[in-house]
């Protein structure tokens, strides 16, 4: 056993030589010694270098999109961009979905009428607005202004912007606001085709023709509140038109199989919930 190792050794590190000849003159160009040894650690080493060349060639260039398996960079940027818009499209659905569900309850009529924790009323003190000594008129003019803007609108938890709740109409309240009876509204007596004002800016999500209700309009506003006008002789809007505070988007009637005269039907909601519209509004 030690005669063949010794002689596996010698054979490792016995030298050749490597020569190249011109085949012509048979002049020597070139003369390399070497031994069997080096023969297989240079081979190991070029194998080991081809290797990792290949992987950082295929790995680090575009050269990789070539290869099965390996996807490239414009479809991962495709699938990751129609990820986050599926994202928001499911997002959107659901909020959709929410807001078309309140809607279908506002018009059943049978949502719940708890006011949510969150919702609290500021209201602008009077004081505010007799600070500064004035005139009578100017006096006069002051408490009506302030009259109408103590009803401001509630605010979510969830942002910081107040805005004032004008009144739809103008007239006697012939039937309030009652939970026990399912009337989450307010019925306000009017002459007909009485203009019918929006209570703040918004636009109008819903605007067709009911046959318990007649000609209904409701207006979504900032804060997720929706304002819902019933009973109505005629509409001035479409679904999807803009609106601003004041404007007039239907005339007052007596339409509908519920109605019982000339009257507006006014309701509030916010996220679902049916608000008192006498808590924020000076009829």
């Amino acid at each position: 056993m030690e005669a063949k190792k010794r002689k596996l050794k010698e054979k490792l590190v016995d030298k050749y030589r490597l020569v190249i000849l011109n085949d012509n003159t048979f002049e020597e160009k070139l003369s390399i010694n070497l031994t069997r040894l080096n023969v297989f650690v240079l081979a190991g080493f070029s194998i080991i270098t081809l290797i990792t060349l290949t992987t950082l060639l295929i790995a680090l260039t575009p050269l990789r999109e070539y290869i099965p398996g390996y996807s490239s960079t414009a479809l991962k940027k495709k699938a990751l961009f129609l990820t986050e818009k599926t994202d928001s499209l499911t997002l959107a659905l659901k909020v959709n979905k929410k807001q078309l569900n309140s809607i279908r309850n506002i018009l059943l009529g049978n949502t719940t009428s708890e006011i949510p924790e969150k919702v609290t009323v500021n209201g602008t003190s009077e004081e505010k607005f007799n600070a500064i000594p004035t005139s009578l008129k100017d006096s006069l003019l002051r408490e009506e202004v302030a009259k109408e803007d103590k009803y401001n609108l509630f605010t979510a938890d969830r942002t910081n912007t107040n805005f004032v709740l004008f009144a739809p109409v103008k007239g006697t309240i012939s039937e309030g606001f009652n939970t026990e009876k399912k009337h989450y509204a307010i019925d306000i007596v009017v002459a007909e085709n009485t203009p019918v004002k929006s209570v703040a800016d918004g636009t109008v999500i819903f605007a067709e023709w009911t046959a318990e209700t007649g000609n209904v309009i409701i207006i979504k506003h900032a804060n997720q509140l929706l304002s819902v006008y019933k009973h109505n002789a005629s509409l001035n809007k479409v679904q999807g038109d803009l609106v601003k505070s004041g404007e007039v988007i239907a005339f007052s009637g007596t339409t509908g199989e519920l109605s019982t005269g000339p009257h507006l039907h006014f309701e509030l909601w916010s996220n679902g919930y049916a608000l008192n519209p006498i808590n924020f509004i000076d009829f």
